[in-house]
């Protein structure tokens, strides 16, 4: 992943953030929307852009966009640092190929463990029933 190619890919648009407003919020747009074109990007190569389409599916548009927003601060700037720096994260952590788990038996003494647990409570049962004279 070129870190520095992607975020020339990048493409921001600054629009009005929503709720109550004063004065001064109905004219200034501090809302920042990141798009991101994955199928398009340079940054990445083929086997990543197929990693990163799978795990972000449910984030994407019809035509394969990732679009985040941020409106937390009252700063656009402050806004644009804080949705690349979620940007980062989100494909740095769909990028991460999770260790391959091994297959395992249990062991001996945990058979023998659950079957004398199983046993036991069989009894238990078994002792609740009417007595047989």
């Amino acid at each position: 992943m070129n870190k520095e190619q992607i975020l020339t890919e990048l493409q921001f648009k600054a629009i009005r953030s929503s709720g109550p407003g004063g004065q001064h919020a109905n004219k200034v747009s501090s809302k920042v929307e990141l798009t991101f074109h994955i199928g398009a990007s340079a940054g990445l190569t083929e086997r990543q852009k197929k990693r990163v389409l799978l795990k972000l599916g449910n984030k994407l548009s019809k035509e394969g966009l990732l679009i985040l927003q941020c409106d937390e601060s009252r700063s656009q700037h402050k806004n644009k640092e804080l949705v690349i720096k979620r940007f980062l994260k989100l494909i740095e952590k769909s990028l991460v190929v999770p260790k391959a788990r091994k297959k395992s038996r249990p062991t001996r003494s945990s058979i023998e463990k659950r079957l004398k647990g199983k046993k036991i409570a069989s009894l238990k049962k078994l002792n609740r029933g009417k007595p047989d004279y």
